[in-house]
């Protein structure tokens, strides 16, 4: 099948690190461009990092920028995040996403438009002391 799987959240303190990754099955994310979402109790869903998985071209949210890193694994067909110095902030459920169309800076400031191509079900990240 189809399908996107973000791997297991969990609970960390402030200041804090945890890597997440998502890996495809079905399709191959080559020349897709992939973001990380992600959506807290009573807010919006918002942009958090995107990547082209041809040319490794990134774009990050300002409120992560220099705490979080985006790579992919092409050999692998999996895309990463990397998060540290975590803060409460943080906190949400996370989701990652493909398309073939859109451009990452598309991707992620409109935090996931309609007409994705895939979604994965989403991983619950907790930041708590």
């Amino acid at each position: 099948q189809v399908q996107l799987v973000e791997s297991e959240g969990g609970l960390v303190q402030p200041g804090g690190s945890l890597r997440l990754s998502c890996a495809a099955s079905g399709f191959t994310l080559d020349y897709y461009a992939i973001g990380w979402f992600r959506q807290a109790p009573g807010k919006e869903r918002e942009g958090v990092s995107c990547i082209s998985t041809r040319d490794g071209t990134t774009y990050y949210a300002d409120s992560v920028k220099g705490r979080f890193t985006i790579s992919r694994d092409n050999a692998e067909n999996s895309v990463y995040l990397q998060m540290n110095n975590l803060k409460p902030e943080d906190a949400a459920v996370y989701y990652c996403a493909a398309d073939k169309l859109f451009t990452i800076q598309a991707m992620c400031a409109s935090a996931g438009p309609p007409g994705m191509d895939y979604w994965g079900r989403g991983t619950l990240v907790t930041v708590s002391s």
